[in-house]
């Protein structure tokens, strides 16, 4: 199994050392490091992690600032290593789509989960905004179907089934998708 790659944030040298020994002995990959928020972003695009661990208050950007970019960019999930707790940073923490929080100081301990866990949400996160795609696809086909059917129920006196297989014949044959079909025939109706 390929080793899980990480990329590690934090304004602090030392800490990012520590971190960074921690994590290679728990058996991870640490494929980049930045003192930054920004940086962390550029490069996180660049290494495509499958995860970043960072700590929150960093200059130039802040980590849930840096969290929310990578998470509506589906670059990497974000693991915030931190001291701080208060609700407020917990709250935007969770509006940036952190997808885990651990308080400093923490044990060597806490990381396996704490990564495992935010890995699987992830995951299951993606696979979720996969289907979510996959469903809209599937309804945005079958309303340009429904309307194709009706243009060739009206222009050729067709019965809906007829109309449907018309569709699906005219797919097979020109080895198109029957959405590719149905907007055809609704642009040819349009002229």
């Amino acid at each position: 199994m390929a080793q899980i790659r990480l990329v590690i944030a934090d304004d602090e040298s030392l800490i990012r050392m520590n971190l960074k020994e921690t994590l290679i002995s728990l058996g991870y990959l640490v494929v980049g490091e930045a003192g930054d928020g920004t940086s962390v972003i550029h490069l996180a695009r660049e290494l495509r992690p499958d995860l970043v661990l960072m700590d929150i208050k960093m200059p130039k950007l802040d980590g849930i600032q840096a969290a929310k970019v990578l998470t509506e960019e589906k670059i990497a999930p974000v693991l915030l290593l931190t001291a701080y707790s208060d609700r407020e940073l917990v709250d935007r923490a969770r509006e940036a789509g952190v997808v885990n929080y651990i308080v400093k100081p923490f044990r060597d301990a806490e990381l396996l989960p704490a990564i495992e866990i935010a890995l699987a949400r992830y995951q299951e996160f993606l696979e979720m905004d996969n289907e979510i795609r996959d469903l809209k696809e599937t309804l945005d086909t079958r309303k340009l179907v429904e309307r194709a059917k009706g243009i060739l129920m009206d222009t050729q006196g067709l019965k809906e089934a007829e109309a449907f297989r018309k569709i699906q014949q005219l797919s097979m044959n020109t080895r198109k998708s029957m959405k590719e079909i149905a907007q055809a025939i609704l642009l040819a109706n349009e002229i």
